[in-house]
């Protein structure tokens, strides 16, 4: 304006949010339901979810504005690594927990290797701690489906090596800037 370039873009935000269940990875569902974004009270400036966290799912969920580190964190060809822990029916042999580690067969291809280790058991059911490093659609439900041990809970507990500490579910803060620059290096 007035021989001056005119800039559109804001200062770049990065939110971490202890995503609950219930909620939509998204900024609008038409069906209505409740979206992340909603719970992003004071922030100032529009950001969108790095990736998705299904709806029955709680944990780790990164939105942000800045659209060069969202795309490199979530394409395939980075193996950002995403660990959940997972609450499954029954309890896991060392063959089930070997079979994650080295990649199951799914409709739609092999999964890539992971990291798996059972964490406790109940008299009905185990905890996994399950380490991916790609983002397919629903991948962790239907690689423990696959070898037979049905997700009854999922919690994402770190995405690209941020963890919640000691947020409580619904809670969300600012990245600090040491923590936005360790994402900007993977």
């Amino acid at each position: 304006m007035d021989g001056k370039a005119i800039s559109t873009r804001g200062p770049k935000i990065y939110v971490l949010l202890n995503k609950p269940k219930g909620y939509i990875s998204s900024v609008s569902d038409p069906e209505k339901r409740p979206v992340v974004v909603e719970l992003l009270t004071r922030v100032k400036g529009r950001v969108y979810p790095v990736g998705r966290l299904d709806y029955d799912a709680e944990g780790v969920l990164l939105l942000t504005n800045d659209g060069e580190l969202s795309n490199k964190l979530i394409h395939p060809n980075f193996k950002v690594a995403k660990k959940y822990l997972v609450k499954v029916r029954d309890l896991p042999s060392k063959e089930d927990i070997d079979k994650l580690e080295n990649g199951v067969w799914l409709d739609d291809g092999r999964t890539l290797p992971a990291k798996a280790r059972l964490v406790r058991q109940t008299k009905e059911n185990s905890w996994i701690e399950l380490t991916v490093y790609e983002g397919r659609n629903r991948l962790v439900k239907r690689m423990c489906q696959a070898v037979g041990h049905p997700v009854a809970k999922l919690q994402r507990v770190e995405f690209a090596g941020i963890r919640l500490g000691e947020m409580k579910v619904g809670e969300w803060r600012f990245l600090t800037p040491a923590e936005v620059e360790r994402l900007k290096s993977l």
